[in-house]
């Protein structure tokens, strides 16, 4: 197989990022004749010890859940790496004037030893179908209800990340598990689902889960990997509906020749039934951050119930030449709309919007950096009477 070189105008998850040495296994090209990679996060619960996650009565409570923590196999090499030192032994690496003595990794013994890949290529693995029991060569002891796998694409161009795994992702994933109770019987609508990650841990508790995005290749790869994962979404009767929401379209595609089009009874389902709206990593970009905060504010206003909706994202640092400082200006346009939902007034709706604390139990294996964040809106219909009616209640244009 041929090495894969990052270029300078592609993206690179942080999941992937610093590990770009490791063989990874290639399992196809996709649509677009991207190669697609396979990643496998452990779930490390016990199922023994826990009721149905879909059935009625389940007794989680909040602090509790039954998910324990969740693995990848790029974290766990991380781990596997920290440095455990103890001060005994930082002493002992300190030359006679105090200063850390670095030990250097031996050369190879042979100069004939092919040294490691360069840092801006992968040199990916074919995995056929004899060569499926590689990934569970890792863990040997796992069963298929602790694994979750994910074919996603790495080093993208901007338009494409949607197909890479993002850590915000995993931390929306992380909240799904510390909260089950909260998702419990539920229907769910992901905007901008990626790989559909998050989607499958809220399936794994929730009773229907609408995964959408834009794209039928990427919508494809989210299709997948339900199906690889659909052992899970059994055990807890959860339902994922894989469907295209364009945040740039007013309705709904209802074409039937379309792929991933709507039913008339899917969308009834949709506006009947939805009481959690989830977005994770979808607000790097101004005109996309327009974009869903217009495509939130339509769809609360067709719900029939009150709804939350939980954002994830991560506030990216960046030098700008127009302020010749360091800013995060994708950022704080988010923050503005926030502002800017909270002060809406004279509609039918009353838009509620807080922080979540980020200092629950970290149930997944990813670096939870302190940019990372989590928001909540609480969308309510307002029931006392309307004095006047501001053109701001309005659904955004």
């Amino acid at each position: 197989m041929d090495e894969i070189t990052f270029r300078s105008d592609t993206v690179l998850s942080d999941v992937h990022l610093y590990t770009p040495n490791q063989r990874r296994l290639m399992v196809r090209l996709n649509g677009m004749g991207q190669p697609v990679f396979l990643s496998q996060f452990k779930l490390l619960w016990d199922r023994d010890s826990q009721t149905d996650s879909g059935a009625e009565g389940s007794d989680h409570t909040e602090g509790t859940p039954p998910a324990g923590t969740v693995c990848s196999h790029v974290g766990a090499s991380l781990q596997a790496g920290a440095d455990t030192t103890t001060p005994e032994g930082l002493a002992a690496q300190l030359d006679e004037d105090g200063d850390l003595d670095v030990v250097r990794r031996p050369r190879a013994a042979s100069a004939s030893e092919p040294p490691g890949p360069p840092r801006d290529k992968v040199h990916p693995m074919i995995l056929t179908q004899e060569e499926d029991d590689i990934l569970e060569d890792e863990a040997p002891e796992s069963s298929p209800y602790n694994v979750i796998k994910i074919e996603h694409t790495m080093a993208t161009p901007l338009e494409d990340v949607g197909k890479q795994v993002w850590r915000g992702a995993l931390l929306l994933a992380d909240y799904i598990l510390f909260q089950r109770d909260l998702f419990q019987g539920r229907t769910v609508l992901e905007l901008g689902a990626g790989t559909g990650l998050a989607s499958i841990i809220a399936a794994t508790v929730a009773q229907t889960v609408y995964c959408t995005d834009v794209g039928a290749d990427l919508l494809a790869m989210c299709q997948r990997n339900i199906a690889l994962n659909s052992h899970l979404l059994a055990s807890g009767g959860g339902v994922v509906k894989v469907k295209e929401l364009d945040w740039l379209r007013d309705n709904l595609c209802t074409d039937p020749e379309a792929p991933f089009s709507w039913s008339e009874e899917d969308i009834s389902h949709l506006y009947g039934n939805t009481t959690i709206l989830l977005a994770a990593e979808v607000f790097y970009d101004d005109d996309l951050t327009d974009a869903v905060f217009k495509t939130l504010s339509r769809l609360a206003h067709k719900l029939k119930n009150a709804c939350t909706a939980i954002l994830s994202v991560e506030k990216r640092l960046n030098f700008t030449l127009r302020h010749l400082d360091v800013t995060c200006e994708a950022y704080d346009h988010f923050r503005t709309w926030l502002r800017r939902l909270e002060g809406l007034a004279g509609g039918r709706l009353r838009f509620a919007v807080e922080p979540v604390d980020a200092s629950f139990p970290q149930l997944l294996v990813y670096d939870r950096i302190q940019q990372l964040e989590l928001w909540k809106i609480f969308v309510e219909p307002i029931t006392e009477p309307i004095v006047s009616v501001d053109t701001a209640s309005r659904p955004f244009s």
